[in-house]
């Protein structure tokens, strides 16, 4: 069943789960799906960047993952910091596999598979997980700031997981200004940083989900419980692009490298002066970069196979 309301949608993807989308663009374009990383929105795809996409020739989606947005919440408690150390969770506590499953599922309601896939941060360990055990939802993937949960690859600066630890925000105001003081911290240091910008951003995303701290802490959970993921990502048959910053706090250059070693065929992009986000000025040369590796794609498959 898909309930609409203005430009979103919400999607049965199955096993009582909802997932809410935003379809822009020519649906008689190829459809290239956006997913997002931890603890982030839909609306953490800007607008101008979806737009740019579908001026490419591609029918653009983005998404909430599950437990943020608009999407379906659990109603478990979220883990303890001891949890998050120790990795013990509950049996319940979902993994990226289910993430991955919620994806297939929305592709299958939409009738939009295979699809052109990228996947940021969390959300690219969420699009290599659907390659790996889905090739035929993955027409393309674009790991972009992401790892393969490898311990040794990938890692979190400390200074960022102090940021992480700090309180979570009760009101609109402070989601504003705890979301200033992580992006200051982990964002591109290369590029021009829109304060404004990140301002609104944390301010709509408080207003659709005042409640999105205990998701991202299940969300964080469900990456920590899926773990080294290495070997799996040796079965993606999908065209694959990996792109990563060389100031990347949040997941460390190794990760992208660890990534593009991995899955077989991938090559790496790596973007001087990008960190953990996706500033403005790197718009254009991020846009060339999905748009081509999705033109490649499609042409490959539709080549006559030689006799």
């Amino acid at each position: 069943m898909i309930e609409a309301q203005s430009n979103q949608e919400l999607v049965d993807v199955g096993q009582g789960v909802t997932l809410c989308c935003e379809r822009l663009g020519n649906p008689a374009d190829p459809p290239l799906l956006l997913i997002p990383g931890l603890g982030q929105q839909l609306l953490s795809w800007p607008d101008p960047f979806c737009d740019a996409l579908g001026d490419r020739g591609l029918h653009v989606i983005r998404v909430d993952n599950r437990d943020i947005g608009r999407s379906w919440h659990a109603s478990t408690h979220p883990p303890s910091r001891g949890q998050l150390l120790t990795r013990r969770f509950d049996h319940d506590q979902y993994t990226l596999a289910d993430m991955a499953r919620d994806i297939a599922g929305l592709l299958d309601a939409l009738e939009l598979a295979p699809a052109h896939v990228v996947g940021i941060s969390m959300g690219g360990m969420i699009a290599q997980t659907l390659a790996a055990s889905s090739p035929r939802h993955v027409r393309s993937l674009v790991s972009m700031l992401s790892s393969t949960g490898a311990a040794s690859a990938g890692w979190a600066a400390p200074s960022t997981v102090r940021l992480m630890l700090t309180p979570p925000a009760r009101t609109r105001e402070q989601a504003q200004d705890r979301a200033l003081r992580m992006w200051r911290h982990v964002g591109s240091h290369g590029f021009p940083f829109d304060e404004d910008r990140i301002r609104d951003l944390a301010g709509r995303s408080f207003d659709r989900d005042p409640r999105a701290a205990a998701g991202t802490g299940r969300q964080l959970a469900a990456v920590l419980k899926s773990g080294d993921r290495t070997r799996s990502l040796r079965q993606i048959t999908a065209p694959t692009l990996v792109i990563h910053g060389d100031r990347d706090r949040m997941v460390h250059p190794s990760g992208g490298r660890a990534t593009a070693a991995a899955i077989p065929g991938a090559r790496l992009t790596t973007i001087a002066g990008l960190g953990h986000d996706l500033p403005a000025g790197a718009f254009d040369g991020l846009i060339e970069l999905i748009a081509a590796h999705a033109g490649e794609a499609d042409r490959a498959q539709s080549a006559p196979v030689p006799a």
